[in-house]
């Protein structure tokens, strides 16, 4: 099988099960930066060594293919095959930021982001992630979604700031507590 199709040298393409689309459609620019955030989430793979952390990145990459297909299928779109982004991948986040909020120290001052690679990586994925979650939310004033898409995307977010702490702490790196005096 060939990487090239040329079928979208006209600015088009294919939904699963559904029609054309420009390729700046707001579900394409929301799977998209999903996949976007998957890469981003592999460069902090990359440089994470905190064997814990990668099996909860790498689970949360798996799961991240799937609210992609999940958002580049319309919802009226039946098919056996088709994986929608369950109740219990929420509930798995919630479960994972209260691990971390046990071992984190309370958060009073907001902190810049950066620390470690890999702390810095999950915070620039945490960006990507609510870029994501805004296209997401665009996209859902148009086209109906799954019920968990909007819920999965949000927790995330939290999920990627909690992480990113998590890897500064577990590495020794210290936060900068922002200065508004700056």
């Amino acid at each position: 099988m060939k990487i090239y199709t040329k079928t979208g040298d006209t600015g088009e393409t294919g939904l699963f099960g559904g029609p054309r689309v420009s390729k700046d459609h707001l579900r394409i620019q929301a799977y998209g930066t999903v996949d976007e955030l998957n890469s981003t989430l592999g460069v902090a793979l990359v440089h994470c060594s905190d064997e814990a952390l990668r099996e909860m990145l790498l689970h949360i990459q798996h799961q991240l293919f799937v609210l992609g297909a999940d958002l580049a299928t319309p919802l009226e779109t039946k098919s056996s095959y088709i994986q929608r982004i369950p109740a219990e991948a929420v509930t798995q986040l919630e479960q994972w930021i209260d691990q971390f909020e046990a071992e984190l120290p309370p958060l009073t001052h907001f902190i810049l982001p950066g620390g470690s690679i890999c702390g810095a990586f999950l915070h620039q994925a945490r960006t990507v992630c609510r870029r994501a979650e805004r296209y997401i939310i665009a996209l859902s004033h148009e086209a109906s979604l799954s019920e968990f898409v909007i819920p999965y995307i949000n927790r995330l977010s939290d999920y990627l700031f909690d992480a990113a702490r998590i890897a500064n702490v577990r590495a020794g790196t210290t936060e900068t507590i922002w200065n508004s005096n700056s």
